[in-house]
């Protein structure tokens, strides 16, 4: 937890209750261990998106489907969303709970690894969130800000690793110096993309915010 667990708490009860579908989905997806957007990540996407109204959605991490159906809810009915999703055993999960939210005709999910499947997408997207695999986020982000249309906006999940993206490589466990060393990278290029303007939030496990100039 990156921010004390008291503060996160009580902003959490002050929120607005989902939707009773997503609020099913949500508490399916907890009780099974799926990861799943925090309250707060989920707060703070109704807001971005309410203001800035988007009309095509492009999310790189499916899981089952919640992601999805909190953006297009507060979209509204006009705006559609294509999702990538690669691990299998979620994807019938995912398609079922998009039928149960009525959302099938504004929902394009799309089966497979999102380094192959990305290159073939033609945009502009006006709002693109990425929940994926964190190690892979630097080898999207040529797709990703070709993708998004100018004034988009590009919201990156789970970026400060629980607060291990700031110790020293050598403090890292070894299997994790490679996801470390990636996600580094990921936010220097962020950040430093002169076509952008990033912020970085300790929000949830950390969320980047970028917006293409």
């Amino acid at each position: 937890m990156i921010v004390d667990s008291r503060y996160t708490t009580y902003l959490n009860s002050l929120y607005p209750e989902l939707s009773p579908v997503l609020k099913e989905i949500q508490k399916e997806a907890l009780d099974s261990f799926v990861p799943i957007i925090r309250p707060e990540t989920i707060n703070l996407l109704q807001t971005l998106i309410s203001i800035k109204k988007p009309k095509r959605i492009l999310e790189v991490g499916t899981a089952v489907g919640f992601s999805a159906g909190v953006m297009l809810e507060a979209a509204g009915p006009e705006a559609t969303i294509i999702t990538i999703e690669n691990y299998e055993p979620r994807i019938p999960i995912a398609k079922g709970n998009f039928a149960r939210m009525e959302l099938e005709d504004r929902v394009t999910l799309l089966e497979g690894d999102a380094t192959d499947i990305l290159p073939t997408l033609s945009g502009p997207f006006d709002f693109i969130f990425m929940d994926a695999a964190k190690g892979q986020y630097i080898n999207f982000w040529p797709d990703i800000k070709r993708l998004v249309a100018t004034d988009g906006l590009i919201v990156t999940d789970n970026v400060l690793q629980d607060g291990d993206i700031i110790q020293s490589r050598f403090a890292i466990t070894r299997r994790n110096r490679t996801i470390h060393k990636r996600m580094r990278d990921y936010l220097y290029e962020l950040t430093h993309d002169s076509g952008f303007a990033t912020t970085i939030l300790p929000l949830g496990d950390g969320v980047s915010i970028s917006n293409k100039l």
